[in-house]
C-alpha cells in the first residue's frame, strides 16, 4: 500500500502533468495558427508577451500566497484559471484580436506558473529533511516527466490544429482539463505547504544570497533557450527549411520529450549531492553549443544535430537549478523562495521570448543563437558565486 506521502506526490504530479499537457499544446496552437494567419515573428512574441508577464508577477506573489493558504489551494486555482484562459479562446474568429489573445495568455501564465510553483514547493514539504538524495530524484522525476508530457503537447498542439481546426482543439483541451480540476479537489491534501507562521508580504523577495544568485542564474538560462526556440525556431523551419506544421510539432514533440527523459535521469549524471561547482561546469559546456550552431547554420543536419545536443546539456542544467532551489529553500514556507526563483525564471523567458521575435525578424536565426551562447556564458558566470557544500533548510 501506498504510503500517504507517496499518494500526494502522485495526485500533484498527475495535476502537474496534466496542466502541462495542456499548455504545451496550447502553446503549438496559438504559434502555428496565427502563423498561418500571417502574424510575423514579432507580434507572435507579442502574443506571448503578458504570458511572461504575468508568470513573473505570479511567481513573486504565488510563493507567498501558497504559503499563507496552503499549495492545495493555489494548485487548484491554477487549474481553473487555465480552463477559463482556454474558454476564452473558444469565442468566434473575429473576437480573436492580438489584445484578445494576449489577455488570454496572461491568465494562462498566470495559471501556469501558480501550478509549477505549487508541485516544486509540494516536494519539500512531503520529505523529511535530510533526504536530499531522494529530494534530487523527485525533483528531477517531476521536472523531466513534465517536460515529456510538455513535448507530448507540441505534438498534440500540431496534430489537433489539422484534425478539429483551432477552436475544436481549444474545446476539447478546456474539456478534459476541466474533469482533472474537479478531481483535484477532492484528493489534494488540504494544508500542504501551508506556513506555521503567516509570512509578510514583504517576505516574497528572498534574503538568502544563495537563492539569489541562483534566480539570477536561471533568469539568464531561460532566456538564453526561449531566445531562439520560443518563435524564431518553429518560424525558421516553416519559412527557411519548409517543414509543415504536423513536422513542426512532431519535431518539437520529439525533442521535449527527450529532454524531459535526461531531466529524469540528471542524477545520474551529475551525482546525487550537486552544488554550485557542478552547476557552473555544465553551464560552462552548454555555452558552447549555440555558438556552434550559429558557426554552422547553412548546413540543415548541423541545426538538427546541435538541438540534440542542446537539449542534453540544458536538461541537464535546467533540473540541477531545479533540485538546488529546492534544496535552498527554507523549510518552513519553502514556497517564497521557490516563488522568488521561478519569478526570476519567468523573467527569463520574458526577455528571452521578446528577444525571440524581434532578433529574429531584424537578424535571423544565427544572431537569436550568438546572444543564446551569451547569455548560458553569463549564467555559467554567475554560478561562480554558488555556494560549493549545501546548507540545506538555512539562510546563507
Amino acid at each position: 500500500m501506498l504510503s500517504p506521502q507517496i499518494r500526494q506526490y502522485l495526485i500533484i504530479t498527475g495535476n502537474y502533468w496534466a496542466f502541462t499537457l495542456t499548455d504545451g499544446a496550447l502553446r503549438m496552437l496559438v504559434v502555428l495558427h496565427f502563423h498561418q494567419l500571417g502574424f510575423s515573428p514579432l507580434s507572435l512574441a507579442m502574443l506571448f508577451l503578458f504570458y511572461e508577464i504575468f508568470g513573473v508577477i505570479t511567481n513573486l506573489v504565488g510563493g507567498w500566497l501558497g504559503a499563507r493558504i496552503g499549495l492545495n489551494k493555489t494548485m487548484n486555482i491554477g487549474l481553473a484559471l487555465q480552463v477559463l484562459a482556454l474558454l476564452a479562446l473558444t469565442v468566434p474568429a473575429g473576437m480573436l484580436t492580438v489584445a484578445w489573445v494576449m489577455a488570454a495568455q496572461a491568465l494562462s501564465g498566470i495559471a501556469k506558473d501558480l501550478n509549477k510553483m505549487s508541485a516544486k514547493s509540494s516536494i519539500k514539504a512531503l520529505l523529511p529533511k535530510g533526504e536530499e538524495g531522494r529530494l534530487y530524484q523527485w525533483v528531477a522525476l517531476l521536472t523531466g516527466s513534465k517536460n515529456a508530457l510538455k513535448g507530448v503537447g507540441f505534438f498534440l498542439g500540431g496534430v489537433l490544429l489539422s484534425a478539429l481546426g483551432f477552436t475544436g482543439a481549444i474545446w476539447l483541451l478546456a474539456s478534459a482539463l476541466c474533469l482533472v480540476w474537479l478531481a483535484s479537489m477532492l484528493c489534494l491534501k488540504q494544508d500542504l505547504g501551508k506556513a506555521k507562521n503567516k509570512p509578510k508580504f514583504a517576505d516574497i523577495f528572498s534574503k538568502s544570497r544563495p537563492v539569489n544568485v541562483l534566480s539570477l542564474a536561471r533568469l539568464f538560462l531561460f532566456g538564453a533557450r526561449d531566445v531562439w526556440f520560443v518563435v524564431a525556431l518553429p518560424v525558421y523551419m516553416a519559412t527557411r527549411l519548409g517543414w509543415s506544421d504536423w513536422s513542426i510539432g512532431a519535431f518539437f514533440a520529439a525533442w521535449v520529450i527527450a529532454y524531459g527523459i535526461v531531466q529524469s535521469l540528471a542524477p545520474r549524471l551529475t551525482g546525487k549531492h550537486p552544488d554550485g561547482k557542478s552547476a557552473l561546469r555544465w553551464a560552462l559546456l552548454l555555452a558552447m553549443i549555440p555558438a556552434a550552431i550559429a558557426l554552422g547554420l547553412s548546413e540543415p543536419r548541423v541545426l538538427l544535430l546541435g538541438l540534440a545536443v542542446f537539449g542534453v546539456l540544458f536538461a541537464i542544467n535546467s533540473s540541477l537549478h531545479s533540485y538546488l532551489i529546492v534544496s535552498y529553500a527554507k523549510e518552513d514556507g519553502a514556497s517564497l523562495d521557490v516563488g522568488f526563483y521561478y519569478m526570476a525564471n519567468a523573467m527569463g523567458r520574458l526577455i528571452g521570448t521578446v528577444l525571440s521575435g524581434w532578433v529574429y525578424q531584424s537578424a535571423g536565426l544565427a544572431a537569436c543563437l550568438w546572444i543564446s551562447a551569451a547569455f548560458v556564458a553569463l549564467a555559467a558566470l554567475i554560478s561562480l558565486a554558488l555556494p560549493t557544500a549545501l546548507a540545506t533548510g538555512q539562510k546563507m
